[in-house]
């Protein structure tokens, strides 16, 4: 049951924003023109719910969820006042550099954030968290890069299919792809 809950708290404002997308104009009874705003709303509800949720139970939301949910908020609501989708179509680039600034500017400082949000789950030397902190850092930048390209070059549903469809299976790809590094890094505890 806990896995369930944590899995609809996670991927229920994506499956809800994809669902709206799809289906929201019909169900409202609005022109097509509207799906992605229909779809905006319904993920910012959705998001803050799930958000809620979390409180509710007594766990507070990670930095990274809070980070993105501020961003949704943000840039859903200046999409939903202004009635532009170029907004919401951003907020995914702009958050994937703004992380891969962040890992860069900890790199400048010779701080790896990573080792301090994963350390504890992940113990690697100190070189194997520099390697995989800018990989992360490509990682984001590619995925801001894509996210640019998807969004410009292809209809709303397209986007919307690869926002909620391609990107976690890219990421736990790519995390997959991590594991020849993890072992050569491995420290043991």
């Amino acid at each position: 049951m806990a896995a369930a809950r944590k899995f609809a708290e996670e991927f229920g404002p994506l499956l809800v924003f994809f669902v709206l997308n799809a289906r929201g104009p019909q169900w409202f009874d609005m022109p097509e023109s509207q799906s992605l705003f229909i779809a905006t709303g319904g993920f910012m509800a959705a998001l803050a719910l799930s958000m809620l949720s979390s409180v509710a139970r007594g766990q507070r939301p990670n930095n990274m969820t809070l980070l993105s949910g501020a961003f949704v908020f943000v840039f859903g609501g200046i999409t939903l006042f202004l009635q532009d989708e170029t907004f919401i179509k951003i907020k995914p680039t702009l958050i994937y550099l703004l992380f891969a600034a962040i890992l860069s500017f900890g790199l400048w400082r010779q701080q790896t954030y990573l080792q301090k949000l994963m350390g504890e789950m992940l113990p690697l030397s100190e070189a194997g968290w520099i390697v995989l902190t800018k990989r992360w850092i490509v990682f984001f930048v590619f995925l801001a890069l894509l996210n640019e390209l998807m969004w410009r070059t292809q209809s709303t549903d397209v986007w919307v299919s690869f926002k909620v469809f391609a990107i976690l299976p890219l990421t736990i790809g790519f995390m997959m792809m991590q594991m020849p590094l993890v072992k050569k890094y491995h420290k043991a505890k």
